[in-house]
């Protein structure tokens, strides 16, 4: 389960630097929501490893905290990208 995390959680950033670098409007929302799709399965890994016990209470806390965070943040941008579809 750490290994889905570390592969879920690293791709979150990776993947944004794709955006940041994307060849295409479309290139560069893909990429976004990708982002958002990882940073879900995160979560999902981060509520899991603490369920199991092996995240205590205050690491499930402080990791889960940062990381619904960031997904607050590519949810208002994925939003933003389909409002803005034809501005982009």
């Amino acid at each position: 389960m750490s290994k889905q995390l570390l592969r879920a959680g690293t791709s979150i950033g990776a993947n944004l630097v794709e955006a940041q670098h994307a060849v295409s409007k479309d290139d560069f929302r893909a990429k976004i929501y990708i982002s958002l799709k990882e940073c879900a399965e995160s979560l999902y890994w981060i509520e899991l490893l603490h369920r199991t016990n092996y995240l205590d209470e205050t690491e499930f806390k402080s990791i889960n905290v940062e990381c619904l965070e960031l997904y607050r943040v590519l949810t208002s941008t994925t939003k933003a990208l389909e409002n803005n579809k034809t501005d982009i």
